[in-house]
């Protein structure tokens, strides 16, 4: 069992910045793959960035050179640094993890999901 605990979420003006963090926590053996999506109303989920437990990372088009995902191992944290941020960038943003369970059985997991909301 995994619980996925975000915060950092809020409301700020556009071209503010916000820090958004995820910490896994549980009975896992090892945390894999993390990644932060996002849902606008109206739209589908949609994948923002994305980081291997190697530190490997992805984005989407829309958030490259503004976004930056980053994790700490050690606390099976995730974090998304957003700078210079726009009206089209809120949504709830749901952190992902996969893992690798106590039982070696892979799996995955949603967290609950924080709003961000940018005003222009």
């Amino acid at each position: 069992q995994v619980q996925l605990v975000e915060s950092g979420g809020g409301s700020v003006q556009a071209g503010g910045s916000l820090r958004l963090s995820c910490a896994a926590s549980g009975t896992f053996f090892r945390i894999n793959d993390m990644a932060w999506y996002r849902q606008a109303p109206g739209k589908q989920r949609e994948l923002v960035a994305s980081i291997t437990s190697r530190g490997n990372t992805n984005y989407a088009d829309s958030v490259k050179g503004r976004f930056t995902i980053s994790r700490d191992n050690a606390k099976n944290t995730v974090y998304l640094q957003m700078i210079s941020l726009k009206a089209e960038d809120t949504a709830i943003y749901y952190c992902h993890a996969a893992y690798l369970g106590s039982d070696w059985r892979p799996g995955d997991y949603w967290g609950q999901g924080t709003q961000v909301t940018v005003s222009s």
